[in-house]
């Protein structure tokens, strides 16, 4: 980041690696696509748990959020941080609050140590294709990359901010999901639309009202993050001639790229109303690591290049983007071999 801190993010590296003008310009779109269906989906799925309360259709519940969510991200860009910084604390509560009301579960967790390892082919095959869908809980780490024209010692600060940020939610994920699959039955949790609630209703009912509205803010954080990222995004391609300069132009007041927000919020609220959600949730997590794959790959060759980083900055060895590229692909072959051999 620190090399090429641009406001198209990752994008930058593909480009400054292999001076493509076409991979250049399909990674673009595959990252603005990555960002679009993960905001439509993160809209449907907060839908979920608005519509407890709410009785909506969630395709209709999800437009609305994303038209509010849409004007928030043309404010400028302080305001839409602020908010997303929020919610944010929000939803790191509402997960301790599952974790605190779940802990009873861990008095058990001798019991059902042994079937917490896979034990057949099926088994570990069955763990990848979850895997697969997991990934979609990591989109938007990558964003950070597209706020480096607006951070302050950008090589320092970012990439920091990028590795305790996934740290911390590894951690959180982890122990959510433990409590989630030890406290409730399996087929609850599938079939669910809000389903960490069943952890709430066993062991906490008092307060199930208090993490749904947790739960609505917390989710729909998400929709803010990615139209914000992915219209930064767009302005940068736009600026670099990828995409037409109408998108590339900030507004006067806010100094944010309202028309490339507001298109992106336009597209946003088009598959948030008329696509699944499970479909949505798969295309972004394929989409996700084959772009992953040819990011990293794009990081080994700028480190190959020029393998002096610049002073100041996180450095990290040269066999980390050569692993990260590997784990990507392979997880991604995985999920498309899985059902052919199903």
């Amino acid at each position: 980041m620190a090399r090429h801190p641009a406001a198209e993010g990752s994008v930058a590296f593909v480009h400054e690696a292999f001076r493509s003008r076409f991979l250049t310009g399909l990674t673009g779109v595959a990252f603005a696509a990555i960002g679009i269906v993960a905001a439509a989906s993160i809209a449907l799925g907060g839908a979920g748990y608005l519509a407890r309360w709410v009785p909506v259709p969630a395709p209709i519940l999800a437009g609305l959020v994303v038209a509010a969510f849409t004007v928030v991200a043309s404010l400028r860009v302080t305001e839409s941080v602020r908010i997303a910084a929020l919610m944010s604390a929000v939803e790191i509560l509402g997960l301790c609050l599952v974790l605190w009301a779940g802990a009873p579960v861990f008095a058990d967790l001798g019991d059902y140590a042994r079937d917490l390892v896979p034990s057949s082919g099926d088994a570990w095959f069955g763990l990848a294709s979850g895997t697969f869908i997991a990934f979609f809980a990591y989109i938007g780490f990558e964003g950070m990359a597209n706020m480096a024209e607006e951070t302050r010692d950008v090589g320092r600060t970012l990439p920091r901010a990028i590795i305790i940020a996934i740290a911390i939610s590894a951690v959180l994920y982890a122990l959510v999901s433990l409590v989630a699959v030890l406290a409730v039955p399996l087929d609850v949790l599938a079939g669910n639309p809000s389903p960490l609630a069943p952890v709430l209703e066993r062991y906490a009912p008092n307060q199930v009202g208090l993490f749904i509205a947790i739960g609505v803010v917390a989710t729909l954080n998400g929709v803010l993050i990615e139209i914000v990222v992915v219209s930064r995004l767009a302005f940068g391609m736009a600026r670099r001639g990828h995409w037409s300069p109408w998108l590339g132009q900030l507004n006067k007041g806010t100094r944010t790229p309202v028309h490339a927000t507001l298109v992106v919020g336009a597209i946003v609220l088009l598959l948030a109303t008329v696509v699944p959600f499970q479909s949505l949730v798969h295309v972004t997590s394929g989409l996700t690591l084959a772009v992953f794959t040819a990011v990293n790959a794009s990081l080994w060759q700028l480190k190959r290049k020029d393998p002096i980083a610049p002073a100041g900055t996180t450095r990290v060895p040269r066999f980390v983007p050569i692993a990260g590229a590997a784990a990507c692909a392979a997880l991604l072959v995985l999920s498309v071999v899985r059902p052919l051999i199903a």
